[in-house]
């Protein structure tokens, strides 16, 4: 299904009442603040022949420059490398004067709706909508954005939502529609604290970002390099991938004590920072309730 929102819409339907015209496709050059990063080779090549076939059905949205005639892309990246390859000397576009806010956002936007987004760049792409609209760089977005989370689970005592930055965020997450900032926060930022080669590997398409989050968790990263590589060559489950990971884990020595196991435990718990997420915590405060109740026992 076709992800659809005001955001685009709006300025889809400006651009449609534009007048498309023809220039030269090597008048149009690339922003250096291009969102998108990494094209499916493969789709591009479909999307190629597809190109030679009927033609470019969807004009390219472009910005005039400076220099009379050169034009930079706004919107339509993949459209546009797919008819540089497939031989193209002119392409339909339509020309609009913005500025390079708003230019930025239009890419971020139309860069969003892409079915085939991968989740890193959905994420990266989403922060810096919002570091655009808000005006703080991404790294303070993600911390208003887990501030605020903090805030709803109950960890913290500020007010955050009603704060006019917190209302722009959930305001931008409502027109985007299609994910929550509740959700963005919980399954979205840990991507970017993933292993390199494991982030590649999501940001690239080669592996599905349940079986990433999974592999992320083994610390070895001899051993976890070599179950991605297995991960992919035999695309394993995540349930194979799970059980990859715990019979990789160091088994507890018979002759170790309960005490030994308790702070072995402890110490991987502040390592895993589980309280992040919503879910452990109420299984989390259940678990430490028994232990409290077994410490009061007489």
């Amino acid at each position: 299904m076709t992800r659809r929102n005001s955001l685009k819409d709006d300025w889809k339907f400006d651009a449609e009442l534009s007048n498309v015209r023809e220039v030269s496709i090597d008048s149009i050059t690339l922003a250096s603040n291009q969102p998108r990063r990494y094209f499916d080779p493969q789709k591009l090549q479909q999307l190629k022949a597809s190109i030679s076939t009927h033609g470019i059905l969807e004009p390219l949205l472009v910005r005039p420059k400076e220099k009379l005639g050169m034009y930079e892309l706004v919107a339509g990246e993949r459209r546009y490398k797919a008819a540089k390859e497939a031989g193209l000397r002119e392409v339909p576009v339509t020309v609009r004067e913005l500025t390079d806010d708003e230019a930025v956002e239009l890419a971020l936007i139309e860069n969003l709706q892409r079915e085939d987004l991968n989740p890193v760049e959905e994420t990266q792409g989403i922060l810096q909508l919002l570091s655009l609209k808000l005006k703080i760089s991404v790294a303070e977005v993600s911390s208003l954005l887990y501030r605020m989370r903090n805030e709803v689970v109950g960890n913290i005592n500020q007010n955050v939502l009603i704060s006019s930055e917190a209302k722009q965020i959930q305001a931008v997450f409502d027109e985007l529609a299609f994910i929550s900032w509740e959700s963005f926060v919980t399954t979205r930022l840990t991507l970017l604290n993933l292993p390199t080669e494991i982030l590649e590997a999501l940001q690239s398409g080669t592996i599905a970002y349940t079986k990433a989050q999974a592999l992320a968790r083994l610390k070895d990263e001899q051993q976890r390099k070599a179950l991605l590589e297995d991960a992919i060559t035999h695309n394993l489950s995540l349930a194979q991938i799970r059980e990859r990971i715990k019979a990789a884990r160091p088994q507890p020595k018979e002759n170790q004590s309960l005490k030994q196991r308790m702070q072995q435990i402890t110490h991987r718990f502040q390592k895993a920072k589980a309280w992040d997420d919503p879910k452990k915590q109420k299984r989390l405060e259940k678990l430490l309730m028994e232990i409290e109740a077994i410490l009061t026992e007489n």
